[in-house]
């Protein structure tokens, strides 16, 4: 597991990819600290590290990242920390547009590609 506060490279990611899925690599972005976390298991490991370190639930949602892929296949939204009536998102996709491009922003400043 890893925290991104400034920066990564497409190519650690693709070297943290054969880790656990081999293509690629889930991650959860706290969209106000604006930091990532990548390279666990599961989506829910990242999300519980990143509580105890002082983020919000509100503010942390999960996806995958697939180094090998371009544009729009380069971040897929699911994940099941995402499952969240109470934010008015009720399935594994993220389903407000705004949350998502603030996702997609943080990515693009974070991951060098």
């Amino acid at each position: 597991m890893k925290i991104v506060e400034n920066k990564i490279t497409n190519d650690e990611l693709k070297a943290m990819a054969p880790n656990y899925f081999g293509d690629m690599v889930k991650a959860v972005a706290d969209i106000n600290k604006e930091i990532l976390c990548v390279d666990a298991e599961l989506h829910s490991d990242m999300e519980q590290y990143l509580l105890s370190i002082g983020s919000q639930q509100s503010d942390l949602w999960g996806f995958n990242l697939y180094p090998d892929e371009t544009d729009d296949d380069f971040i897929e939204f699911d994940s099941m920390i995402n499952i969240r009536p109470h934010d008015n998102n009720r399935s594994r996709d993220v389903e407000s547009q705004e949350i998502r491009n603030k996702i997609i922003e943080i990515v693009n400043k974070k991951v060098e590609r």
